[in-house]
């Protein structure tokens, strides 16, 4: 029994290995044959792929809503429109994640000792004093907001590094999941204190945790800062990119290896169709989305099967037959007849 259950998890890893190395192959020779318009798509798709995986390897194995991920993104995003001139493009790039994570370790000292509301207030709140302080910070100290980026690296280095960070997201989730630091973040997720005296030192669990999602926002921040030319806290700090990668990873199945990753496929393109043409009926489809998942599909969009599909349609013809049984009267004569049987009883 032992055998087979080792066999089924090392299929299982060759399976998403496989599926990952696909889709990073695919990936790689999307610049080659795509339009301009198709490489700006899939940097913003790969963009939320890294964001909602590293967001939801913490988040959803622990259940901390964390709303600090734009605040992780505009450091690196600062960081990079800063130092690029100075340092090399990888330099700038892993000084992001770094300057990141190490606001994550003040961060996340601070407030990972509570749950729920209290912690996603919580981190939203210093996502905004972090940027009202840069604010502050460049119009006392500048004289002016923003920052304009003169130095920008080719196409290719930028869609190569997204896609570097993308994929390692995917494949840190693929491999902490098989590990004792996974248990110990799903442990932290279902009891907390029965992981303490179990002898989890969860402090430093989620610690490492919330620094690791940090440092990809931070990375991503920094490579993706390139594509504006001028940047400022409104727009790299913008609360938007923190909510859309919530939706997307809850969307997508927050507890799921490839969920963010669908969802944030799906989000892309609905953003790149309805976004700039109708963003009333974009935030209207990811509100919608959000509640039809919460309601009929908790595990995500990646927890769909062809079960699923079929268990809807029998509840759906279930339903059906209740309300033509009740329309068609059938329902109040039954109950009339049993109503005049007790009567003559």
């Amino acid at each position: 029994m032992g055998g087979g259950d080792a066999m089924t998890s090392r299929q299982l890893l060759v399976r998403d290995l496989l599926v990952l190395f696909g889709i990073t192959g695919w990936a790689l020779a999307l610049p080659y044959w795509g339009s301009e318009f198709i490489v700006s798509l899939a940097l913003t798709c790969l963009m939320y792929v890294a964001l909602s995986s590293s967001w939801a390897l913490f988040c959803g194995f622990t259940r901390y809503l964390s709303l600090a991920t734009s605040a992780f993104f505009g450091i690196g995003a600062y960081t990079s429109a800063l130092l690029l001139e100075r340092l090399g493009w990888v330099q700038a790039v892993a000084l992001g994640a770094g300057i990141a994570m190490a606001v994550a370790l003040v961060m996340g000292a601070a407030v990972l000792h509570l749950r729920g509301t209290y912690f996603a207030v919580l981190t939203f709140g210093m996502t905004e004093l972090i940027r009202h302080a840069i604010t502050y910070f460049e119009k006392s100290v500048t004289g002016t907001v923003g920052r304009v980026l003169t130095v920008v690296p080719e196409r290719d280095t930028i869609y190569l590094t997204v896609l570097v960070l993308a994929m390692g997201a995917v494949a840190l989730s693929i491999v902490v999941r098989r590990t004792r630091f996974g248990l110990a973040l799903a442990g932290i997720g279902a009891d907390e204190q029965r992981a303490q005296t179990l002898g989890v030192n969860t402090r430093w669990i989620k610690l490492a945790g919330f620094m690791m999602t940090a440092g990809f926002a931070g990375a991503m921040g920094a490579a993706m800062s390139v594509r504006w030319t001028y940047i400022d806290p409104h727009t790299v700090f913008n609360p938007f990119i923190g909510f859309q990668t919530v939706l997307i990873a809850l969307i997508g199945g927050a507890l799921t290896l490839w969920g963010p990753l669908i969802a944030a496929i799906v989000f892309s393109l609905l953003a790149e169709t309805l976004r700039l043409q109708a963003p009333q009926i974009y935030m209207m489809t990811l509100g919608l989305l959000l509640i039809l998942c919460v309601l009929y599909l908790p595990g995500g969009l990646a927890s769909l099967r062809w079960e699923t599909f079929r268990a809807w349609w029998d509840a759906t013809r279930g339903w059906w037959k209740a309300r033509r049984y009740e329309w068609s009267g059938d329902k109040a004569r039954d109950k009339e007849r049993a109503r005049r049987q007790r009567y003559v009883l």
